[in-house]
C-alpha cells in the first residue's frame, strides 16, 4: 500500500475520543413541558383533592418564580456545554455525608461459572491473574483510543465515562469529596500504571509494565500473587486501613488528614492506591453461586470483608477463595453501563480462551510486588475497629436476592412485539402492586450519553397507565381483551417517556437545576418542592423502587435502595432469560426481597399469558 493509502486507512479507524468535541450541549427542556409531565407524574399518588391543591402550586410555580429560575437556568446552560455535570456530581455523590460505600457503591458478580470458572478451591489468584490480565489489555486498548465508540441508532454516545474506569479515585473532604482522575491516553502523556493488591489487611503494589511491555498472566500469578499470598498467609494480618473507606465521609477525611500528619510519607503511600489503575481484592469468603441463584456472591460483592476493598476506588476486583468473583465501584465517576462494556470485552476474551492463560510460562526476572507500610498508632487503630464495627452492623441489615428467571428471555418477548426493558419494568409495577396494594413510586435509569458528559435521566415507571393496568389484572371481573389494552397502552406510555427521557426531555433533572439555581441565589426554596406531593411521588431521592436495566449481557449489578422502606431492582436480560438482583433493608418490616423478586417472575408469565389469551 501506498504511505498515501496507509495514512487514509488509519485516518479512517475511529478513536474512542474522537467525537467528544462534536457532541451536542445538554439541552434545558421548555419550563411548561416538564411542569405538565411532573403533574401527569404524581397523579397516581394523589386524591383528586390533592391532585387540585399540587395543580395550583405547579401553575403558579410556572407563572412566577419557576419562570426567573428557568430563566437563569437557560443563562447558565450558554456558557456550559452541559449545565448539570458539575451539579449533580456534588448533589448526587460528592456531598453526600453518609458511608457512601454502603449506600452508593455497586458491585456485580462475575458469570463466569455459567460457563469456564465454576466454583473452586484453590484457583482464586490463577483465576484473578487471567481476569487483571485481561482487564490491563482493556485499559491499554483504551490509552491507545482503540476502544469501539458506542452508539443507539446513528448518534454517537459520550464516552467520557470510559476515562474514570481506571486509575480514579474520591478523595473525603470535610463538607465534599473530590474526585481525582490520573488517567491518561498516550498522546496525553504519562499514565500510572501499577496496580494495587489487597489482603488480609495489607496493600502491596506492583506495576504493570516491566521494561516496556505488559505483564503476562503467568507473571502476574508466579511472581506476584503467589508471592503476596504466601506472604500474607504466613504473617500476622496487617491493620485493615482500607475499612476506613467504609466510614461516614466526614470522620474518613478526618481520619485520612490525621493519617498523613502522622508521616508525610503516608501521603505518598495513600496516592499510591488511589493513582493506581485497579485495586485486586483477594477475599477469603468462599461464597456458593449457581446459574440460577447468585445471590450470596453478590451479597458478598456488596458488603463483604471490608479491610480487603477500597470503597473509594473506581474499580475493585474482587476474587474469592473459590475462584468466583465480583467487581465493587464508586458510583460518582461513572454509571455501571461503562463498567459492564468493560467487564463484557474481559469476558468474551476470556471465554475465547477457556478461562486460560495459552501464552508463554516463561516468566522475566523482575522485582516482587512492594508492601505499602503505613505508620499508624492506637487512634487509628481504634478508628478502624470503629468502622469496622459500624459497617458490619449496617450492612448485616441488608437483604439481597439475585436469582434468574428460565422461562423465557430477549427473543420471546420480542416476538410479541414488546420491548423488554418495558416488559419488566411493569412486572415490576404488578408486582409491588401486588405485593403492596398500591402503587410504588419508580425511578428507572434512561441515559442522556448522545450528549456531552450526559449520564442520566429518571424515567419515572408508575404512570396513570401502568396503575390503571395493574388494577384491571387485580379484578377478577376484567376481561382479558381490556387488560391486554390497558397492557398496550402502559408499554406505550413508557416507550414515549423512555425515548424522551433519553433526547434530554425529562424533567428529574431539570427541576433539580430550578432548585439549585433557587439555593445558590439564596432564595426560600419554592412551595413546588415542599408540597407533599413532591416527596410522596419520589422527588428528592424518595423513590421507593430504585431500578436500573444493566442491559442484555450476562453481567448484571445492584446497589442498596434509596430509602428504608424501598427495594434496589436491577435486572439483565439475555436472549432466554431474565437475571434480576433485588435488595432491601432487614429492618423494614413490610419489605422482603425475595417475595417481590419471585411475585415479578410470576408477573412475566402472567404477562406472557395474556398475550396468548387475549389471541384466542
Amino acid at each position: 500500500i501506498s504511505i498515501m493509502e496507509k495514512q487514509v486507512l488509519e485516518s479512517s479507524e475511529e478513536r474512542t475520543f474522537q467525537y467528544q468535541d462534536s457532541l451536542p450541549s445538554l439541552p434545558v427542556p421548555p419550563l411548561d413541558e416538564s411542569l405538565s409531565k411532573y403533574l401527569d407524574a404524581v397523579k397516581p399518588f394523589l386524591n383528586q383533592e390533592e391532585y387540585q391543591r399540587t395543580e395550583n402550586i405547579v401553575k403558579k410555580f410556572g407563572n412566577g418564580i419557576g419562570k426567573e429560575l428557568h430563566q437563569k437556568l437557560l443563562e447558565r446552560a450558554k456558557t456550559r456545554r452541559n449545565w448539570l455535570e458539575d451539579w449533580w456530581l456534588n448533589v448526587a455523590y460528592l456531598d453526600l455525608r453518609m458511608s457512601t460505600q454502603i449506600h452508593c457503591n455497586m458491585a456485580g458478580a462475575g458469570p463466569y461459572i455459567e460457563h469456564c470458572w465454576p466454583p473452586k478451591e484453590g484457583t482464586q489468584i490463577e483465576r484473578a491473574s487471567v481476569n487483571v490480565w485481561h482487564t490491563l489489555k482493556y485499559w491499554d486498548l483504551l490509552r491507545i483510543e482503540k476502544v469501539a465508540i458506542e452508539r443507539s441508532g446513528d448518534a454517537v454516545l459520550d464516552m467520557n465515562q470510559f476515562r474514570m474506569l481506571f486509575c480514579t479515585c474520591k478523595i473525603p473532604g470535610v463538607t465534599r469529596d473530590s474526585l481525582s482522575s490520573y488517567f491518561k491516553t498516550e498522546t496525553e502523556g504519562e499514565c500510572p500504571s501499577h496496580l494495587v493488591v489487597l489482603c488480609r489487611g495489607r496493600v502491596f503494589t506492583f506495576d504493570a509494565i516491566y521494561e516496556g511491555s505488559m505483564v503476562t498472566p503467568a507473571e502476574i500469578f508466579r511472581l506476584q500473587l503467589t508471592y503476596i499470598q504466601k506472604r500474607c498467609h504466613s504473617e500476622p494480618d496487617g491493620p485493615g486501613l482500607a475499612a476506613l473507606t467504609s466510614n461516614e465521609r466526614t470522620k474518613w477525611a478526618e481520619a485520612r488528614e490525621y493519617l498523613i500528619g502522622l508521616d508525610p510519607k503516608n501521603l505518598t503511600l495513600l496516592e499510591k492506591i488511589e493513582s493506581s489503575v485497579f485495586a485486586v481484592c483477594l477475599d477469603d469468603s468462599s461464597p456458593n453461586a449457581t446459574p440460577e441463584d447468585y445471590s450470596e456472591v453478590t451479597t458478598l460483592g456488596l458488603t463483604g470483608d471490608p479491610t480487603v476493598r477500597w470503597g473509594d476506588k473506581s474499580y475493585n476486583s474482587i476474587f474469592f477463595s473459590n475462584g468466583t468473583c465480583s467487581a465493587f465501584c464508586d458510583h460518582s465517576p461513572f454509571d455501571a453501563m461503562a463498567l459492564i462494556t468493560m467487564l463484557s470485552f474481559a469476558e468474551k476474551k476470556i471465554i475465547e480462551n477457556d478461562g486460560k492463560w495459552k501464552g508463554s510460562d516463561k516468566v522475566r526476572d523482575m522485582p516482587w510486588p512492594e508492601e505499602l507500610v503505613f505508620t499508624v498508632d492506637q487512634k487509628i487503630i481504634n478508628e478502624i475497629e470503629h468502622a469496622k464495627e459500624l459497617y458490619y452492623k449496617k450492612v448485616s441489615d441488608l437483604q439481597l436476592v439475585h436469582y434468574a428467571f428460565t422461562s423465557f428471555g430477549k427473543v420471546l418477548i420480542r416476538k410479541k412485539k414488546l420491548h423488554p426493558d418495558t416488559f419488566v419494568q411493569l412486572a415490576l409495577q404488578l408486582a409491588y402492586y401486588k405485593c403492596h396494594g398500591r402503587p410504588g413510586c419508580c425511578y428507572e435509569t434512561a441515559m442522556t450519553r448522545r450528549f456531552y458528559h450526559g449520564r442520566t435521566e429518571t424515567v419515572r415507571s408508575c404512570t396513570v397507565e401502568a396503575v390503571e393496568w395493574c388494577k384491571s389484572m387485580l379484578d377478577p371481573s376484567d376481561s382479558n381483551y381490556r387488560r391486554l389494552q390497558l397492557m398496550h397502552k402502559a408499554f406505550a406510555k413508557h416507550n414515549k417517556m423512555r425515548k424522551e427521557c433519553e433526547h434530554g426531555k425529562g424533567f428529574d433533572r431539570h427541576l433539580l437545576g430550578l432548585l439549585l439555581i433557587a439555593q445558590e441565589q439564596g432564595l426560600p426554596v419554592p412551595e413546588l418542592y415542599e408540597d407533599s406531593a413532591f416527596t410522596t411521588s419520589g422527588g428528592g431521592g424518595n423513590f421507593v423502587l430504585s431500578t436500573s436495566l444493566t442491559g442484555y449481557t450476562r453481567f448484571t449489578g445492584c446497589t442498596s435502595p434509596m430509602v428504608p422502606h424501598g427495594y434496589g431492582f436491577f435486572y439483565a436480560i439475555r436472549d432466554d432469560r431474565i437475571i434480576a438482583t433485588c435488595s432491601a433493608w432487614k429492618s423494614c418490616p413490610e419489605t422482603n426481597p425475595g417475595v417481590l423478586c419471585r411475585t415479578v417472575f410470576q408477573c412475566f408469565q402472567d404477562m406472557l399469558q395474556l398475550t396468548l389469551v387475549a389471541q384466542l
